[in-house]
This record gives C-alpha cells, structure tokens and sequence, in this order.
C-alpha cells in the first residue's frame, strides 16, 4: 500500500502543478455550461414536436402534415412520453391505442396545438400533463460534465502513461519493485480523485447561480458519477497498454472519443433519429451515464429505474480493466 499511495500523491501532485491542465479541467466545463445557459436560455423553437403511439388513421394524417408540427414517432411507454409532455420536452403526445392526446396547459404551444387538434384529430379526448418547464441547460448539464469526465479520464490516463511509456520512465519502473498491477491501479486511483473533485466542484460552482433542476438523490448522482469515472478510466487504460507514440495515442483516443460525445446525447436528444442510431448510441459508457444522470436529476429516478446503467457501466469497467491488463506492457 505504501507503493500505491506513493504512486497516487505523484501522479496527483504532478497533475496539481501544471496549472495549464488544472485550470483547463475546471474552467473549460465551466465556461461551457455558462454559455450554454445564455444561448439556449430563452425559449424553445416555435416548431411544435408531436409524440405518436400507435398507428396514425388517415383521418389524423392532416394534422401531422402542418409544416409547425413534426411528428416523432415514439417508442417510450405512454407513462415516459407523458412525463416528456410535462417537463415541456414535447409539445403533445397523440395516443391512438387509447383515443386521447396529451397537452401541456402550462406550455406557450398548448392553445394553438388545441385549436387545430380539435378539428384535425376527430374521436381523440384531451388529457393534460401539466408541469414546469424543463430548461435546456437541466438537460445539457449532465452530458457537458460527462464529456469533461470523458476527456480527463482518457486523456489523463491513456496520454500520460504512453508519455511515461515513450520518455523511458516505465523502463526505469520496471526496475524497482512496484508491479503492474500497483503502477496502473495508483493511476487510477490518482486520475479517479481528481476527476471526481473536479467534477463536484464544476456542479457545485454552476449551481449556485444557475439552479439546476435536481428532483432525484444526490448521493445516487454521485454514485453514477463515479462508477461512470472508473468505466471510462479503464477505457483509457486500453490504449496506454502498449502504444509508444504520443501521436499514434492522441488519434485513437479521438476515434472514440468524437463519435462518443456526438452520439451519447451530449448537447441534442437522439428522440426521433433513426431506431439503428439509437441502438449504437448503447455501445458507448458516457451514453449509459448521461442516461442515468439525466434519469436522477429530471425525472426524480430511484436506484431501482437505475440499475441498468448501473449494470452496463459496472459490466464495461470489468471488461476494460480486463483487456488493460491482458494487454499491458511495461516497455
């Protein structure tokens, strides 16, 4: 243990003393989230997004074809797309299998969605879902800090060891009596504390003049965020195996990483886009974090609505670590 709290405090202090990387790790997130908030602060689009269960009859077709009116497809339980109607995150909810449409009483687009619903959707009741707006940055928060998570783990592991690799220090490592084992489980340790401080900070200090919308358990966010850290270290981990250029390393962890971000639900919904997109959209650990986050902090998700992303971030992180260490080379 001596040898891994050694490691650790290096590594941590190595970190802390380039100021560079520390202030990037902390303002950039920082920034983001504040410019998200003033650009995306206002209201929504005037495009009314309009949820469909079930099989739209030709006599409901014209109201779909209303150029104000997008018609998404939806594939939640009618309990989640009515909750999506509540937090203002659809416009209406039309429910063929049960005859009704859901609108928003609270929402800027509830009368004009009515007044054409009433004539254009013959035979549906209304039903309301009323509930206060959820504001794009509640949304975007959970992703901006999985992103900044994403990039400080791979980065800040898979990087640095390949430059440890590359510089002749693992050479010298290799020499003394610390194992493998103990010089990859003290980088994880040392990059899973900075990570999750930096992460705590980042929340802590945009919430308070920002208000994020928190309706679920703090400590269960916390827990999601620290598996989620532990996952995409070990990702990480997979690339500083063996590799020896710095720009070789740089390229793959970019492969994955920008397609990550893009598709994970970062800064726009997947709702609506292709059935075979969402589906590829699992592979990826920030998706199953930004999920869950998002589950807690909006919707007031339990452990119990959870435990899938749970499950499938704590399945990755073995299998990670797994094939890290089949894979590790110390020259």
């Amino acid at each position: 243990m001596k040898k891994f709290y050694a490691i650790v405090h290096a590594r941590t202090m190595e970190f802390v003393r380039d100021r560079g990387t520390l202030f990037w790790n902390l303002l950039f997130p920082l920034l983001l989230i504040v410019g998200f908030s003033f650009a995306f602060g206002g209201e929504d689009d005037a495009l009314f997004k309009a949820a469909v269960i079930g099989e739209v009859p030709e006599s409901a077709s014209a109201f779909f074809e209303l150029s104000s009116v997008e018609k998404i497809i939806s594939s939640d339980t009618p309990e989640d797309a009515v909750s999506k109607v509540r937090q203002h995150q659809l416009d209406m909810l039309v429910n063929f299998n049960e005859g009704v449409f859901y609108l928003n009483p609270e929402a800027s687009s509830a009368e004009v969605l009515r007044y054409f619903a009433v004539d254009m959707l013959p035979g549906l009741s209304e039903r309301e879902a009323a509930g206060e707006p959820v504001r794009y940055i509640d949304w975007a928060v959970p992703g901006i800090i999985g992103m900044n998570m994403l990039f400080s783990c791979m980065f800040g592991v898979g990087f640095v060891i390949v430059r440890y690799r590359k510089n002749g220090v693992l050479k010298r490592m290799k020499a003394t009596p610390i194992t493998p084992f103990v010089f990859v489980t003290a980088q994880m340790g040392s990059r899973f504390v900075i990570a999750l401080v930096s992460s705590v900070v980042i929340f802590t200090g945009t919430n308070l003049f920002l208000h994020f919308t928190m309706n679920g358990s703090w400590l269960l966010l916390l827990l999601i965020t620290a598996l989620a850290i532990l996952c995409m270290i070990s990702f990480g981990l997979i690339f500083a195996a063996r590799i020896k250029s710095e720009e070789l390393a740089n390229g793959l962890m970019n492969i994955f990483s920008f397609p990550m971000m893009v598709f994970s639900g970062v800064f726009f919904s997947l709702e609506g886009s292709p059935e075979l997109l969402q589906k590829f959209s699992k592979i990826f650990p920030l998706t199953h974090f930004v999920d869950g986050a998002r589950e807690i902090m909006i919707d007031g998700a339990g452990i119990i609505d959870v435990l899938p992303q749970f499950a499938v971030l704590g399945a990755m992180t073995a299998a990670f670590l797994l094939a890290a260490s089949l894979l590790f080379r110390w020259e």
